[in-house]
């Protein structure tokens, strides 16, 4: 109940600042600073200059849905969107120096690993640089002086898989790591043994995925009370299914995030879940959020993270989710 509060008011406080700023527009022109009327959909206000820096690595699909909602923002709102992502903390770091350096007018990150991120993200927020963050770091977004966060508390999602095992049944399951030091990949799995203590964590890396479809074949093979195999993001998910397969396995697969393909999985029974946590809309909170407080001194979540999830996506629900997979913006 409280995560869908959160996110009624932050899409409604948007929403009416629009509305309030094409009001505003009605009665004559007003200054540039207090305006953002709309313009064949576009805010009037001066164009600013926003990068989003995530730990994205190449080829993973769910940065495409965080990098729409991005877009979309910064398209309504005359926003120059500078993406550029690095799954090395330190290059992320270097991405944020950058910025930096570039007197943007805004910065959005994420944090997948703090520690290599706090001393270039305290050096934007004590520049005057405002930075909100999103997807990664709930545990120590605060800390650094950061004035917002967007994304889901990875262990209570963790816990929330956890549970859903236990009701489907599941005897065992295999937590699949895709990225060593990743804080939130650690606290799904954490999160999911915290509810389900049978669950077991495998290290795989990502960035190659024959290597990955390998290394759940060759455990699933040693282990054949493993039922439940629970990958952390929606390509690792599919991999798996194919794992499944290679290892003559009966084990199901479940998963964190999805993009088209994973919804499509969901509704031929392949996958039998994900846990959604709304990635286009991280994008979007994330620009928009920084656009508002350049505009208007808003801010938003109280000081509280702005929670996107989690939600389940299973057969029950999935036809209301796959028309917007087809636009590629969940």
């Amino acid at each position: 109940m409280i995560r869908t509060s959160r996110i009624s008011v932050v899409v409604t406080g948007t929403l009416a600042a629009l509305v309030l700023a094409a009001c505003s527009s009605s009665g004559g022109k007003q200054p540039a600073e207090a305006s953002g009327a709309a313009k064949a959909g576009v805010a009037d206000t001066p164009q600013m200059t926003i990068a989003l820096i995530t730990h994205a690595a190449p080829g993973d699909t769910f940065w495409d849905l965080v990098r729409k909602g991005a877009e979309a923002a910064a398209a309504k709102d005359n926003v120059d969107l500078q993406y550029q992502s690095d799954p090395d903390g330190a290059n992320q770091a270097n991405l944020v120096q950058s910025a930096i350096d570039k007197k943007v007018d805004g910065i959005a990150v994420t944090l997948a690993k703090p520690d290599a991120m706090k001393a270039n993200v305290e050096k934007a927020v004590q520049g005057g640089i405002p930075v909100v963050a999103l997807n990664g770091g709930i545990e120590d977004w605060k800390a650094m002086g950061i004035s917002g966060y967007f994304g889901q508390d990875e262990k209570i999602a963790g816990e929330a898989a956890g549970e859903r095992l236990k009701a489907d049944g599941a005897k065992k399951a295999l937590c699949v790591i895709q990225e060593q030091g990743h804080v939130g990949l650690e606290a799904r799995c954490d999160g999911a043994k915290a509810t389900f203590p049978d669950t077991e964590k495998i290290y795989v890396t990502g960035t190659d995925m024959p290597s990955v479809q390998a290394a759940i074949t060759s455990k699933l093979q040693q282990d054949p009370s493993i039922d439940r195999v629970l990958a952390l993001g929606a390509p690792f998910a599919l991999t798996a299914v194919k794992s499944v397969k290679d290892a003559s396995s009966s084990a199901k697969v479940v998963t964190f995030d999805t993009n088209k393909d994973l919804v499509t999985a969901i509704k031929n029974g392949e996958v039998e879940w994900a846990v959604d946590q709304q990635p286009y809309l991280q994008g979007y909170l994330a620009v928009d959020s920084l656009w508002l407080y350049k505009v208007n001194g808003n801010t938003i979540g109280g000081g509280q993270a702005t929670l996107t999830g989690p939600a389940f996506i299973d057969k029950t629900n999935v036809a209301n989710v796959e028309k917007f997979a087809a636009n590629g913006t969940r």
